[in-house]
């Protein structure tokens, strides 16, 4: 509790921009929670503000990841700020925008009914786009240059883009098709949104495995590797099985 009120601080002191528009998406997902329970529209058989309830959460939580992981790199102000203002307001554009289709009862993603949802869905495109952009950019920074943190945590911030970044190709894959769906019972988003979140399961394990275990930098490294592979795995496996038309548990 300790350590999560003084990331929560550390956010807020060194990326005040990020922080705050983290708490929009909280009031969002609220607000989202709310017309689950009060509107009983649905859409393809699901309530219709479930889509912007979990892009609420998620978005939240990567740009929140995004505020911390950027007091390690050794940005100037000048960097950070332009960085931050990208991520914010990019993501927080493309939320809004799946918030507004979802009031008015009408798919936000692979929606060409008319000029004007097609004209939402590539401005969705291109903003997520920018963000890929800029994880490219995170890529090259967590190679070249020296985090203010430990080679093992630095290693798995590496691990964690690379993998996000193949995440967001699967989400490449979905737009390319149309849908997340394929064949009868094969669903992309699993490798989507496991790829997506990657940012924050390797390096909260590699932080884990600073904590708990005393032993040398370089066996941390390598353990760190072992996890990172094993879960670069399970990712391939999930995209494999969606390609395949194969749902991930079939009952």
């Amino acid at each position: 509790m300790i350590y999560s009120n003084k990331i929560l601080s550390t956010v807020k002191a060194e990326s005040p921009i990020l922080y705050w528009v983290v708490m929009i998406h909280i009031i969002l997902a609220v607000g989202c929670l709310i017309g689950v329970f009060i509107d009983e529209r649905t859409l393809m058989g699901v309530n219709v503000w479930i889509k912007p309830l979990k892009f609420s959460i998620s978005v939240g939580i990567y740009i929140f990841t995004v505020g911390y992981l950027m007091t390690l790199y050794p940005y100037s102000k000048r960097k950070k700020n332009c960085i931050n203002n990208i991520v914010t307001w990019t993501l927080l554009i493309e939320v809004f925008l799946i918030i507004y289709q979802a009031s008015r009862g009408v798919q936000s993603h692979y929606n060409v009914s008319s000029q004007f949802d097609a004209l939402l869905f590539a401005a969705m495109g291109l903003l997520t786009v920018i963000n890929v952009l800029i994880m490219v950019l995170f890529i090259f920074d967590t190679i070249r240059l020296k985090l203010k943190t430990s080679k093992s945590i630095q290693w798995a911030i590496l691990l964690g883009w690379l993998i996000v970044l193949f995440g967001s190709w699967v989400g490449g894959q979905m737009i390319s098709e149309m849908s997340h769906n394929v064949g009868v019972s094969g669903d992309l988003r699993i490798a989507h949104f496991f790829g997506l979140h990657s940012i924050q399961i390797i390096p909260l394990f590699a932080l884990w495995i600073s904590n708990k275990w005393n032993t040398t930098s370089r066996n941390q490294a390598i353990t760190v590797t072992f996890f990172g592979l094993f879960y670069a795995t399970w990712i391939g496996f999930t995209f494999y099985q969606a390609k395949q038309g194969i749902p991930l548990i079939s009952l």
